[in-house]
C-alpha cells in the first residue's frame, strides 16, 4: 500500500511517498480503516521533527497522521460497536495506539473511532477529529460555557479555532478572537463579535471582564491572557500548562490542555456537524502524491482552516 514515511527525524525532506508499505492489521481492540482522506495537523509536523522523540520514540520508517475518513475494512477481537462497510472517522497517530493515517489504510483503537457525520463529506470529516476534539473538551468540558458569557479564543483563523467560535456561538456566548487583518471577515462569518489584530492592538488592554479565554497561540499570549479573565474565571492553553503563580494571583483556573479523541467526543462533534451548529472549514485539498506540498501549506503559515490529503478518489 502506499503510505507517507519518514525514515529520520527532520523537514520536509525526509518525507517520502512508499509504494510498498506494509498494510496494517486490526489487533484486539482495533479496526482496520480503508482511508479515503487525512488531514495534517500542528502535531503531525511536531512528531516529524522529533520535537516528541524523547517522550514517544517512533520506529523508523514511521508513517505519520492521525486524522482521518474511511471505510471499515476489518475489524480486531473484542470490537463490536462498528463493522465492516460502516463509514468512520478518528484519529488514527502512532501516539495513540494506530499506525498513522497518511496511508490507504490505517489500525486504529476503538476508542479513537466513531461513526462519521451524515452531513459531511470524506474531506470535511477527515478534517474535524483532532480541531473538533481540542474545541469541545476545552469549551464544553474545561471551560464549561453558558449563554451569556464571554469568551476570548486566541487564533480564531486557524483549525482549532474556527470550530471553536462556531461552538461557543451555538452555546450563546459572547464571543471576541484575535487573528490577522486578513482573517477579519472569515471569523466575522464564523460568528465572532469582535476580532482584535494582534498585530496592531493590545487584547488585554482592550478586553476587560470576559469569563474565560481560549488559547491556541502561546508563549506571551498565554500570560497576557491573564488581564483579561474576571476572577473565578477559566484559561485553558493548548501549549503548555499556564504559569499557576499568574492564576493564583488572578484568581483564575489555568489549565493547560492535551487533548484526546474519543469515540464519545466524535459523537458529539457528529451531531454538532449534523445538527448544523459547526461547519467544517476547509483550507486546500491536495492529492495523496503532493503530500509535502501540502506540509509546506500548513507549515508556511498560510492555512485558514485545515489542509486535507485526499488518499483516495
Amino acid at each position: 500500500m502506499k503510505a507517507l514515511q519518514m525514515k529520520q527525524y527532520g523537514g520536509i525532506e525526509t518525507l517520502e511517498l512508499n509504494q510498498n508499505a506494509p498494510k496494517p492489521s486490526a489487533r484486539k481492540g482495533q479496526v482496520l480503516v480503508e482511508v479515503h482522506a487525512a488531514s495534517i495537523n500542528p502535531i503531525d509536523w511536531k512528531i516529524r521533527a522529533g520535537y516528541l522523540k524523547e517522550m514517544v520514540p517512533l520506529t523508523m520508517p514511521a508513517t505519520l497522521g492521525g486524522d482521518f475518513f474511511g471505510v471499515v475494512a476489518g475489524v480486531g477481537k473484542s470490537v463490536s460497536d462498528l463493522k465492516v462497510g460502516d463509514r468512520v472517522y478518528g484519529y488514527g497517530s502512532a501516539l495513540s495506539g494506530g499506525s498513522g493515517s497518511f496511508a490507504e489504510f490505517v489500525s486504529a483503537l476503538v476508542s479513537t473511532v466513531a461513526p462519521a457525520p451524515q452531513k459531511a463529506n470524506p474531506v470535511q470529516a477527515a478534517a474535524l477529529p483532532l480541531v473538533g476534539a481540542s474545541a469541545l473538551q476545552a469549551i464544553q468540558d474545561h471551560i464549561k460555557l453558558h449563554r451569556g458569557q464571554k469568551i476570548l479564543i486566541h487564533g480564531g483563523g486557524g483549525g482549532i479555532g474556527s470550530v471553536a467560535i462556531q461552538l461557543a456561538k451555538s452555546i450563546g456566548a459572547y464571543v471576541a478572537t484575535t487573528g490577522s487583518a486578513a482573517d477579519r471577515d472569515y471569523v466575522k462569518e464564523l460568528g465572532a463579535d469582535e476580532m482584535i489584530d494582534y498585530k496592531k492592538e493590545a487584547f488585554e488592554e482592550r478586553l476587560k471582564g470576559f469569563d474565560a479565554v481560549f488559547d491556541t497561540v502561546g508563549g506571551e499570549t498565554t500570560a497576557k491572557s491573564f488581564r483579561v479573565i474576571k476572577k473565578g474565571g477559566t484559561l485553558v492553553s493548548m501549549l503548555g500548562q499556564p504559569d499557576p503563580a499568574l492564576a493564583q494571583k488572578a484568581g483564575v483556573t489555568a489549565i493547560g490542555q492535551s487533548t484526546h479523541v474519543t469515540t464519545e467526543i466524535l459523537k458529539r462533534l457528529a451531531q454538532l456537524i449534523d445538527s448544523g451548529a459547526i461547519k467544517i472549514h476547509v483550507d486546500k485539498v491536495f492529492p495523496f502524491e503532493k503530500a509535502k506540498e501540502a506540509f509546506e501549506r500548513l507549515e508556511g503559515g498560510h492555512a485558514r482552516g485545515k489542509v486535507v490529503l485526499e488518499i483516495r478518489r
